[in-house]
């Protein structure tokens, strides 16, 4: 009987408006969709226009479900979006299916579409992060901000924000070793210094940690951050060694603290636990969080699997794991992966290469927020260099690696409902 009259109350949802309503059916499987990333866009456009959507989990590769109206259908073709016109009777029989116990599949409500804030300076071309390079493509809004609007308490006004390749320990991306006499290097020292000054802080490490505890209190109050590359590893970093010089003099002007390891405090990460910090300043790399010179993959075999969960049981970790395969393409990255055993127990791990025992791509809570954390730099862009060309995402419409950026953009927009497990 319950069940009864949780198929009913679903459906009617959708069908009360007319007897005879027509639905718009986004199929996001392998085979059947020309360009699942642009079906993303089209899905936050819909809920922009106010009109409902369900998020059909499971159910040809995690497809959508919109009210018919010809401005919709108008811009799925524009866009170059598969799409199928289907009747009411045949909306009630999909949502029958997934309304099923032997089913792991399940129909989620889509409100409001979040409102978004990427986190980056102002100087930075779209392709050098593959977040913005999605929402472009995508066709989804969203607003750049940095450190002046963070300090200056703008995160109130966004549901969700997004970090990339991004350095909070103000160890300028410690490319210290290979770039220091870059002119870009030393362009963009100086104007983080002149930041910071103009901020009213000393040094650059005080004031990205200024704005990484603003990040962390936006998330504990609720909202949703994702972080990709090396805003991952020193976002948490910088949160566990506040009140630590851990900046050599080459990037702060004086000496890091004597034994300045054992003063970090990982009860203050999100994520990590137990990591080593990594003291030579001509090193690539922040601590033994990131596997990049760690790894022992060949290309050809450069892959990770998506963990499956219930659908019905735990919504958020299935809509995050939404695609059309399970298996992903590996990509690298200043940080391309975590070392398993620096990731606290309470964090899921929906995406790993077991053999390799590296996580990819993990999510957790904060407070009232959450936060998921992609290794990794360009999904379609394997060993991204500095000054190599962009990435033309018209040549990878169908991209997986890509679909788990834009499944965090949009799940945010669906209706509260609680974890059971």
């Amino acid at each position: 009987m319950q069940l009864f009259l949780k198929i009913i109350t679903v459906c009617l949802i959708f069908l009360t408006h007319s007897v005879y309503a027509s639905f718009i059916l986004i199929p996001m499987d392998a085979v059947t969709q020309t360009n699942h990333l642009k079906a993303y866009g089209i899905t936050y456009w819909s809920l922009q226009q106010g009109n409902k959507v369900q998020w059909l989990l499971n159910y040809e590769g995690g497809s959508f479900l919109l009210e018919d109206n010809e401005a919709t259908r108008n811009e799925c073709k524009i866009r170059g979006v598969t799409f199928q016109v289907i009747s009411d009777t045949q909306a009630v029989q999909i949502l029958e299916k997934i309304s099923s116990p032997s089913q792991n599949m399940d129909a989620i409500i889509l409100e409001k579409a979040p409102k978004i804030a990427v986190y980056s300076p102002k100087s930075k071309l779209p392709w050098d992060d593959a977040v913005t390079l999605v929402l472009t493509y995508a066709e989804i809004p969203f607003d750049v901000i940095y450190d002046e609007d963070v300090l200056d308490e703008k995160l109130l006004l966004y549901e969700w924000l997004h970090l990339h390749h991004e350095d909070f320990t103000g160890q300028y991306g410690r490319f210290y070793g290979a770039y220091r006499r870059a002119p870009w290097y030393i362009e963009q020292k100086k104007e983080a210094e002149e930041l910071a000054l103009k901020l009213g802080y000393s040094k650059v490490s005080q004031e990205k940690l200024a704005v990484a505890l603003k990040i962390r209190d936006f998330v504990v109050g609720g909202g949703f951050m994702f972080a990709m590359c090396s805003a991952t590893d020193s976002f948490d970093i910088a949160l566990a060694a506040e009140g630590v010089d851990i900046c050599e003099s080459m990037f702060d002007g004086d000496p890091s603290e004597v034994n300045y390891q054992q003063k970090i405090n990982f009860n203050k990460t999100f994520a990590f636990k137990n990591f080593k910090l990594v003291r030579n300043p001509v090193v690539y790399e922040f601590s033994s969080i990131d596997m990049t010179s760690k790894r022992k993959i060949k290309r050809t075999a450069d892959y990770f699997s998506l963990q499956e969960y219930s659908a019905k049981w735990d919504p958020i970790p299935t809509m995050l794991c939404q695609n059309h395969t399970q298996l992903i393409k590996g990509f690298m990255g200043q940080t391309t992966s975590f070392d398993r055993t620096t990731v606290k127990s309470s964090i899921l791990v929906m995406g790993e290469n077991k053999t390799n025992k590296e996580a990819r791509y993990i999510h957790g809570v904060k407070g009232k927020g959450m936060f998921t954390f992609y290794g990794g730099h360009d999904p379609e862009d394997y060993q991204h260099r500095v000054g190599d060309l962009k990435t033309e995402l018209d040549l990878h419409p169908n991209s997986p690696g890509y679909r788990l950026i834009l499944n965090n953009v949009l799940f945010p927009a669906a209706k509260k409902k609680k974890q059971k497990t």
